[in-house]
Formats: structure tokens, sequence, C-alpha cells
């Protein structure tokens, strides 16, 4: 698979922004499963999602009614309907480690 499907943009469709009180709170990102397969991930893995302000971290989770192409995200900063992010596994395992010194 190609760098470049992994990385395409998805369309927000819709935003939730919740309230104190409600039972389910804080980030999420929503996305069918065909465009998570594309981008090797899973449900409720934690994602980077970049909008076109900043980026932040959001835990996934696939849900069939979200059409191709678009995502659903919820209490998520800097993002707003129609405007297009991009959702990326992050690389844990290089980020910030240096390479074992060997005497």
């Amino acid at each position: 698979m190609t760098d470049d499907l992994r990385n395409r943009g998805l369309r927000v469709a819709s935003f939730i922004a919740t309230k104190r009180g409600d039972e389910d709170r804080g980030p999420l990102v929503i996305m069918n499963e065909r465009e998570a397969r594309a981008r090797l991930l899973t449900d409720g893995e934690v994602v980077w999602v970049y909008g076109p302000r900043r980026g932040e971290l959001a835990p996934l989770r696939i849900d069939a009614s979200v059409r191709d192409g678009d995502v659903t995200v919820r209490d998520l900063l800097g993002i707003a309907p129609s405007e297009i992010v991009r959702v990326v596994k992050p690389d844990l395992d290089n980020r910030g480690r240096r390479p074992i010194a060997f005497a």
C-alpha cells in the first residue's frame, strides 16, 4: 500500500461538542472500517488527528455509518466541520529514542 493512501485527507462530516456533565466526553475520532484499514488502524487505538491549525491525540472508534472519505470528531480543538484532517498512526517506536551505545 502506498503512503498516499495512508495519508489521504478526510473531510470532517460532523463535529460533536460535549459539555460538562455529559456521560461521553473527551477527544474522539470516528471513521469507517475501510478508511481505518487503509491507515493500518484498529478500533480503540490512539491516533494523531492533524487539522489545519494543530494536531491532537484521540482514540479511534470504528463505525460503519460513517461514509468513505469522512470522519466524525468529538471535542477536538482547532477542527471545524467541512475541514480536511489527516488521521495518522503514531510512530511510538522511533520518536525520541536514542540508539544504544555499545562499548
